[in-house]
């Protein structure tokens, strides 16, 4: 199953599945959406079977939805071709008819609302966005060669040569002081940079800190707390380090691809 949204690579390759992102086209924004085969689950299903839970029949479902029946019942039935049975539904007789949602059922809904809320959670967190070149590809990962030196990330079919987008949201980042007696061997973060801060937005519990590193500002959230016992403040020299499997290699398109057909 694949899903689209933000959820890590880590947690999808567990599920079994794929995460990517899509944006609603004018938006800005992603939309999340579960995929089996041909079929895709989003937001107007899941609130079909929410209905469909909270109604106990399909007919009240649709009518709180403003659709009708018959057209509630053929995707119900179009999306148990392939994600299983997914509403138990019931005849009438001496203990009434109705519909509820079965086991498989709860568990999709559950998952869209877990993918919909991280993605609703990514879509706070700033990003630092870098242009780079493929220069390796090893399995899952790929060196990218960036402005502020190589970076490593995940990255989808990409081939050397290729032109990226190198993304790394704020949360993933975390900052250190330049005089930390840090053993390189003891952390798994091979993506590390040496800065300093340029700017401290400080909320009141979380404060987003910009390093400068060769021009480049990294966004780093980090809790007020551990801002204050760092002693963060602007012009601090500082390094910033991050996992490769929390980078996303986003392919930029080429100018073949971007050209018009020939005419000829």
């Amino acid at each position: 199953m694949d899903e689209r949204g933000e959820e890590s690579a880590a947690e999808e390759s567990a599920a079994g599945g794929s995460a990517v992102e899509e944006s609603a086209a004018g938006s800005g924004r992603g939309r999340a959406a579960l995929i089996e085969g041909d079929a895709e689950f989003d937001g107007r299903d899941a609130a079909l079977l929410r209905a469909v839970h909270e109604a106990g029949s399909v007919a009240g479902a649709a009518a709180e939805l403003g659709r009708s029946r018959a057209r509630a019942l053929s995707r119900i039935e179009s999306l148990e071709e392939a994600f299983g049975r997914l509403v138990e539904r019931r005849r009438g007789g001496s203990g009434g008819g109705g519909s509820r949602l079965t086991d498989a059922g709860r568990e999709l809904l559950d998952r869209y609302d877990r993918l919909q809320a991280v993605l609703a959670a990514t879509a706070s967190v700033p990003e630092t966005v870098l242009d780079g070149t493929v220069a390796s590809v090893d399995g899952e990962l790929a060196a990218v060669d960036t402005e502020v030196g190589t970076l490593r990330g995940l990255h989808d079919h990409a081939t050397a040569g290729d032109a990226v987008q190198v993304r790394v949201g704020a949360d993933a980042v975390t900052i250190h002081s330049e005089d930390a007696d840090l053993d390189p061997d003891s952390t798994s973060a091979r993506n590390r940079l040496r800065g300093a801060v340029v700017d401290i937005d400080a909320g009141e519990t979380v404060c987003t800190v910009r390093v400068a590193v060769e021009g480049t500002a990294f966004h780093v959230l980090v809790t007020a707390e551990s801002a204050s016992r760092l002693a963060l403040t602007e012009g601090d020299d500082v390094s910033v380090r991050w996992k490769a499997t929390s980078t996303r290699l986003v392919r930029h398109a080429t100018t073949a691809d971007s050209a018009e057909p020939s005419r000829d």
